[in-house]
């Protein structure tokens, strides 16, 4: 393998949203490979676009691709390389209300626009019939960091909320109409947990691993949807064409079980890489992913490459310099 006998350390930063999955993948590439370490710290999206531009860094991650502009003001080239894809779930915390709850594209936006400002508002008891809602405000949480599931989230409500679309748009970081910020999806999750009243969204994992709430959203097709692997991986068989680049939106997917707030998330790579032996190990360690780690990513609740789109992964790995 071309990192054998190689001692490398490298250094990541970047989204929080597959730290679960990459901090095994790290782990275990490091005890298969002696010598090399890679060291991850999931500081938000917009940190690691940030970083892996600034060259600070040997390899970035982020769950919102770069941008044009930020493409072409980068000193470095970048190579945006999918790894894995997630459901970003609204998470809440509602007590007595043990039913899981339901919430509509728009009812979504308007309580993040602060339309709706109380969980008995008839608009989520439409939705929730048979359900008792408490007479309680809602507590809006968010990332205070640039975060790629921000990008996910916004990305979303931007295409089923004309209203949000022109008032708040889609981005790592946006000027939020209202609601208090936590900085990691982690911190998101743990401010929903300790307050009642309060809704949020984190990637699946964090809701799971911390026993949160999180509801259903109804998809283009009139299917209430929770998040799952299984809704990801419909929502990923929408794109019948992978851009070369592979940015592509797949939030309000079509499909009849597909769950609409999926994304895919990218490792941004240097290419060509400013130190070749490290090179050497980031394309090494893409191929084991491709071909070892994708086989591991169920068990943390994301969903595998489509192996369509894995096939165009590999070649383009083969090409980084």
């Amino acid at each position: 393998m071309a990192s054998s006998g190689l001692a490398q350390k490298l250094n990541g930063a970047g989204a929080t949203f597959p730290n679960p999955i990459y901090s095994k993948w790290f782990i275990e590439y490091s005890n298969a490979h002696p010598g090399v370490q890679i060291n991850y710290q999931a500081i938000g999206s917009g940190g690691g676009i940030r970083q892996v531009t600034a060259g600070t860094v040997d390899f970035g991650a982020s769950d919102g691709p770069m941008s044009d502009a930020q493409l072409s003001e980068s000193k470095i080239k970048i190579v945006h390389i999918p790894t894995v894809l997630g459901a970003v779930v609204p998470i809440y915390n509602l007590p007595g209300v043990n039913t899981e709850l339901r919430f509509a594209p728009d009812v979504l936006a308007d309580i993040y626009l602060g339309k709706i400002s109380n969980w008995d508002d008839a608009r989520i008891a439409k939705d929730n019939p048979g359900v008792k809602l408490p007479n309680l405000a809602i507590n809006v949480v968010h990332r205070s960091d640039g975060s790629g599931t921000t990008y996910i989230f916004t990305d979303y409500l931007s295409k089923v909320s004309s209203d949000w679309q022109s008032s708040v748009g889609r981005n790592t970081a946006v000027s939020w109409p209202k609601g208090i910020g936590a900085k990691g999806n982690e911190a998101v999750a743990g401010m929903v947990r300790q307050l009642p009243g309060t809704i949020g969204y984190v990637e699946l994992i964090y809701a799971l691993q911390n026993k949160i709430s999180f509801g259903y959203v109804r998809n283009p097709a009139g299917t209430w949807v929770k998040g799952s692997v299984e809704g990801v991986t419909e929502a990923a068989a929408s794109v019948k064409s992978m851009p070369a680049d592979y940015r592509v939106s797949i939030t309000n997917a079509p499909g009849k079980t597909a769950y609409p707030i999926s994304s895919f998330t990218w490792l941004l790579i240097p290419n060509p890489a400013p130190d070749g032996a490290k090179g050497k190990v980031i394309k090494d360690f893409l191929n084991w992913m491709l071909d070892h780690g994708e086989s591991e990513v169920s068990a943390l609740y994301y969903a595998p490459l489509p192996p369509s789109v894995a096939a165009k992964v590999k070649a383009t790995v083969s090409q980084l310099k």
